[in-house]
């Protein structure tokens, strides 16, 4: 499972003209789930983004979570997260879980966030063709992926 987390100052997503979602002072999370992802790889995905520390505290040190600014979280789901580029030059999306699952962890993912203590998560609309527009804070991006947590050794 994999998210990049951009923190940003605010953040939105349309579909067709139409704005579906969006967060202030927060993050804008991509988000996408790959074959093999069980339900425990959500929690321990949410649990990493809420308490992950990249908000400056009154010494201008990354110390803060956004549950300790409040913050709002915008999430879109982004299959191409999975893609393989390790031959040739069109990736393959073989990766990626398959689109009943794949939505379903990301509503977990979303409500999960929620359960954490993030007050406000708003998402796109999964499979939709969206425009994001965000204004980066930072700027800074993190990049979490259980397997790599997952991994032995």
């Amino acid at each position: 499972m994999r998210a990049v987390i951009q923190r940003v100052k605010k953040a939105s997503v349309e579909i067709d003209g139409v704005k579906v979602g969006c967060c202030q002072r927060g993050y804008m999370i991509l988000f996408c789930a790959v074959e093999g992802d069980t339900e425990q790889d959500i929690d321990l995905l949410a649990r990493k983004t809420a308490n992950l520390r990249i908000f400056e505290d009154e010494d201008g040190k990354m110390n803060k979570s956004i549950l300790d600014i409040d913050g709002e979280v915008l999430c879109i789901s982004q299959f191409t997260l999975a893609a393989d580029t390790k031959k040739g030059n069109r990736p393959s999306f073989i990766n990626a879980m398959e689109p009943v699952t794949a939505d379903k962890y990301y509503c977990m993912y979303c409500d999960t966030l929620k359960a954490y203590g993030i007050k406000n998560v708003e998402t796109g609309r999964f499979g939709a063709d969206m425009q994001v527009t965000l204004t980066n804070d930072g700027p800074v991006t993190i990049i979490l992926d259980t397997d790599i947590w997952n991994k032995k050794g």
